[in-house]
């Protein structure tokens, strides 16, 4: 395999000479029916990716495939799966694909093994070991300090520790609610900031409740304060902590096998914590919030989406067609920005890990081998659930001077099944409705004539947007959401030849900061506007 920068492909040409012919799809001509019936690439757990509504045609497509074909996209995905170093910023393998895999091996049927050690059996003991402890916890078998059960669970985290799991979690609230699985209700504690500790802790019912904290390293600033604030409060309630907290970590770390938790519950280097969801990260958790079956679902769903995954024809591979077409987007049109649009309220949150996936992964300026590339990287990601957002930054992407692509993500069923008839129609329907019409309206726009015509009224269209759709939001159509977005990174991110893997820009800051703290024992930190900032605002 060969690892070339995106602008030395001879593809990249050829898109841009396209691009630079002033580009212009006629979406009031060309999005018909026939269009949207066609465009679609099947997905896992039943969902279906529709692109009718893309700037995209035959001759932009086939060399979208040529592009995927000549930076061996799916080669290198295999490489991936199979155990290679693909995170060369920290020289690691890069598995949380093999996290879902069935069997303890990766989609493509490989064990990966590291000095010895089979890491998917690693991974799959891990699964089972937090699966029977999430079983014992439901069956009254492990208990808190006063010997009452446990009603609820706070996970203690921040970044992937909280994004992902926090928006996994969200999203089947309701589901679990209407079917019964709900065990145990879930909070989350993220920010240092005392006023999100103190409001998730008073919340819930200290005798009743297991804490889950997680870091990787055991040396997160923001999370060992947040335990230490959580362990004073258990222990001014006259409890004991280590029969309220489980860990999260590696086994390096100081917080493993450790008396101090009642359980110790392990990832290592090669899971990145944006990647972690379906780890112990977010399976502890989801598994005594819903059971362990509810968090295998979600598993299973990835999985598919990870073998589908593999597909070499884009007109088959959901989330390399996505992720191509973000790039001829990116590069080639020029739009710097992407919304994901949720109509689902259980996904509230999703657009918040997604923006944390996308931007910590490709907001890159150098390539695989630390070199400064030439063209633009990962898009900046933004989003909010329907219709919330149309009350709200719609008006900027109908009418504004920058164009931004818009992904959708809709549902025929809702997840309660709890509605009302309004003027002839249930509200579920008035969703689906709004979105329908979100869509063309985005595409196709609305022109007003005449002298005497309102300009303000009218709306330029050639907005483009994608459509995911399925019939409910299950556990498993989740997994296969979640692994398509990962997989959509992942491909852009080997297409741009960056590594999408590790995370330098969120190191600085927290080197600063840890000069800020130190400084305060005596002296200054030595940069005099750090130490200026540090004083008016009273650190």
């Amino acid at each position: 395999m060969k690892y070339i920068d995106f602008d030395k492909t001879a593809v990249y040409g050829k898109l841009a000479a396209i691009a630079g012919k002033g580009w212009n799809f006629d979406f009031a001509a060309e999005l018909t029916a026939a269009r949207v019936g066609e465009s679609t690439v099947p997905m896992a757990a039943g969902l279906t990716y529709s692109w009718a509504a893309k700037s995209v045609d035959g001759p932009v497509l086939n060399l979208l495939q040529s592009l995927a074909d000549e930076q061996e996209l799916i080669a290198k995905y295999r490489a991936l799966l199979d155990g290679e170093v693909i995170n060369t910023g920290e020289n690691r393998k890069v598995l949380h694909h093999l996290l879902r895999g069935q069997g303890g091996v990766a989609a493509t049927g490989k064990a990966v093994i590291h000095e010895g050690k089979d890491l998917g059996a690693f991974y799959k003991a891990e699964l089972d070991r937090f699966s029977a402890f999430a079983s014992a916890v439901h069956a009254g078998k492990l208990k808190g300090s006063t010997g009452k059960a446990f009603t609820a669970v706070v996970q203690i985290g921040i970044g992937g520790s909280d994004l992902g799991p926090r928006a996994l979690y969200l999203a089947l609230e309701s589901w679990a609610a209407a079917t019964g699985k709900r065990k145990l209700r879930a909070a989350f504690i993220s920010n240092v900031d005392p006023d999100d500790a103190s409001q998730v802790v008073s919340s819930v019912p200290l005798d009743e409740t297991i804490f889950v904290l997680v870091s990787k390293s055991g040396t997160t600033q923001e999370t060992l304060a947040n335990e230490l604030f959580v362990k004073d409060k258990i222990k001014k309630a006259g409890l004991d902590p280590s029969k309220h907290m489980v860990a999260v970590t590696s086994e390096t770390s100081p917080l493993a096998h450790n008396p101090a938790y009642l359980d110790s519950f392990y990832i290592d280097d090669f899971i990145g914590g944006r990647y972690s969801a379906t780890s112990a990260v977010g399976g502890v958790v989801l598994s005594l919030a819903f059971g362990p079956e509810v968090f295998r679902e979600i598993l299973a769903g990835a999985h598919e989406a990870d073998t589908l995954a593999l597909k070499p024809a884009i007109a088959e591979n959901a989330a390399l067609l996505d992720a191509l077409v973000g790039v001829w987007e990116r590069n080639f049109l020029k739009y710097p920005y992407t919304a994901i649009l949720p109509y689902s309220q259980a996904l509230s949150r999703f657009p918040a890990h997604l923006q944390q996936l996308d931007m910590e992964s490709n907001g890159k300026r150098v390539n695989r081998d630390g070199v400064p590339v030439h063209y633009s990287t990962g898009p900046v990601v933004f989003g909010e659930p329907g219709t919330n957002g149309q009350h709200s930054f719609y008006q900027l992407l109908h009418q504004g001077t920058d164009i931004v692509p818009l992904q959708f993500v809709g549902f025929n069923d809702s997840q309660r099944g709890d509605d009302v008839t309004v003027d002839g129609s249930v509200s579920q329907t008035k969703l689906k409705a709004n979105l329908a019409a979100q869509i063309v309206a985005f595409a196709k726009g609305q022109k007003v004539s005449g002298d005497a015509a309102n300009r303000n009224k009218e709306f330029p269209g050639g907005r483009p947007s994608s459509l995911i759709y399925g019939k409910q939001l299950t556990p498993a159509a989740l997994g296969a959401l979640l692994a398509h977005f990962e997989n959509k990174v992942m491909f852009q991110g080997f297409v741009w030849n960056i590594n999408s893997f590790d995370q330098e820009g969120v190191q600085l800051g927290k080197i600063l900061t840890k000069k800020v703290l130190a400084a305060k024992a005596g002296g200054g930190s030595g940069d005099a506007a750090l130490d200026a900032y540090s004083g008016i605002l009273g650190v």
